[in-house]
């Protein structure tokens, strides 16, 4: 709680008078628990509140019984919004120090968020996710989709990246965000498509050789929803003609994931290319790519 408190001690409390019986800290702390537990509404924070006193008090005071959904609401409706996401933006980045594991970044458009009547833009979120901890570890807004290359370094700043491995598509396959990556001291592993083009081609013309030979490979086969898919990830750290060409920041590995999908007697193929900062194995290549999506099906 000292440590929660401290990240939140430049938040002002927009209460006055009796408004402020409740302590400002403990309702977030509430309201807090109760998103994490599925909550959306002040009324779901008051209900938790409620129901769950007993552990509550375990590290709470609670001096004035827990707030009711109008003390939720008038706090939130209140609260300078800037102030809210600087202070919420330092107790992620507390909160990250200790996440290890892969985090992945991408941006999408809210639904919704377009506003006809101002014609203004939708809101487009940029995100980190903890794929571990199923967690959005930092957010950071644009205008467009195409400001997200330029939203990154700032998103990565607000991040502890020791010993983790950042992944993100291949629209932000930037040389400056894998140096500052590594200059945070994290991996990285990116999706190479032709936005990188030259390196791209040169990676793609390198592991379709017959005559490369991966320095591992690993295949999976899943099977779900009536569908089986086949992917199989082949790993090449010869690349030492690569980096004299390109230059690539930290470029330890390329890799190439062939997916084979079978639904309805149907086949397809997809084959896509990544760099990686690390001489990493097959199996965990696989492993990575795959943790990567979990951005798009467990947040987006």
């Amino acid at each position: 709680m000292q440590g929660l408190a401290a990240c939140f001690a430049d938040l002002e409390d927009p209460r006055t008078g009796n408004a402020g019986k409740h302590d400002l800290i403990e309702i977030l702390v509430i309201a807090l628990c109760a998103v994490m537990c599925g909550g959306e509404t002040a009324c779901d924070m008051a209900m938790f509140a409620r129901e769950k006193q007993p552990f509550l008090r375990e590290f709470l005071k609670l001096e004035n019984g827990p707030p009711s959904h109008d003390t939720f609401s008038r706090v939130f409706r209140l609260l300078d919004p800037g102030q809210f996401r600087l202070c919420f933006e330092t107790f992620m980045s507390k909160f990250a120090q200790l996440c290890d594991g892969v985090i992945a970044i991408d941006g999408k458009v809210l639904r919704r968020s377009f506003d006809k009547a101002s014609s203004l833009s939708p809101l487009h979120m940029v995100s980190a996710w903890g794929c571990e901890q199923q967690m959005v570890l930092a957010q950071i807004a644009t205008e467009t989709k195409s400001n997200e290359i330029t939203a990154v370094p700032n998103l990565l700043k607000l991040l502890t990246l020791t010993g983790v491995i950042v992944t993100v598509d291949a629209l932000n396959c930037q040389r400056a965000i894998a140096q500052q990556i590594m200059d945070q001291g994290g991996n990285y592993a990116f999706a190479l498509k032709g936005n990188q083009g030259t390196l791209y081609g040169d990676v793609k013309l390198h592991l379709d050789d017959p005559k490369t030979k991966p320095a591992t490979q690993d295949t999976t086969v899943d099977a779900d929803h009536g569908r089986i898919e086949t992917r199989t990830v082949s790993i090449s750290t010869d690349i030492g003609f690569l980096q004299e060409q390109h230059q690539w920041p930290g470029l330890q590995a390329v890799g190439k994931v062939v997916r084979t999908r079978e639904t309805d007697g149907k086949t397809s193929t997809e084959t896509a290319y990544y760099l990686f900062s690390w001489p990493v194995e097959a199996s965990r290549a696989n492993e990575v790519v795959r943790q990567h999506w979990g951005i798009e099906n467990r947040l987006h």
